[in-house]
């Protein structure tokens, strides 16, 4: 299994939270990962990266509001979303950083709505 494998979107009202997960492949371990999102009609945006060591990236639109980490032991990375807007309601997929066109897995509905 290369393409990650991401979960924990829903329906949820404005102003709420969400914690997306996303495992991925032992042969992701050295490089940045990276959640990214996308509606209809829209192309896909970078929403936050991290590499290895922890660093971060978290854009503009959802700076101060979504937090990205990883877990290397379990090759995991997570996208806590606070304070949801429902400008923020897209399909959210994680992939290696910053090129992930080969590796997109489902992805994660997350709807933001009252």
């Amino acid at each position: 299994q290369v393409q990650p494998v991401e979960s924990g979107g829903g329906l949820v009202q404005p102003g709420g939270s969400l914690r997306l997960s996303c495992t991925f492949s032992q042969i992701f371990s050295n490089w940045a990962m990276a959640w990214y999102r996308q509606t209809p009609g829209a192309q896909r945006e970078l929403v936050a990266a991290v590499n290895p060591s922890g660093t971060t990236n978290v854009k503009d639109p959802v700076k101060g509001r979504f937090t990205i980490s990883r877990d290397n032991a379990e090759n995991t990375v997570y996208l806590e979303m606070n304070d949801l807007k429902p400008d923020d309601t897209a399909v959210y997929y994680c992939g290696p950083y910053p090129d992930a066109r080969n590796y997109w897995g489902q992805g994660t509905q997350v709807t933001v709505s009252s």
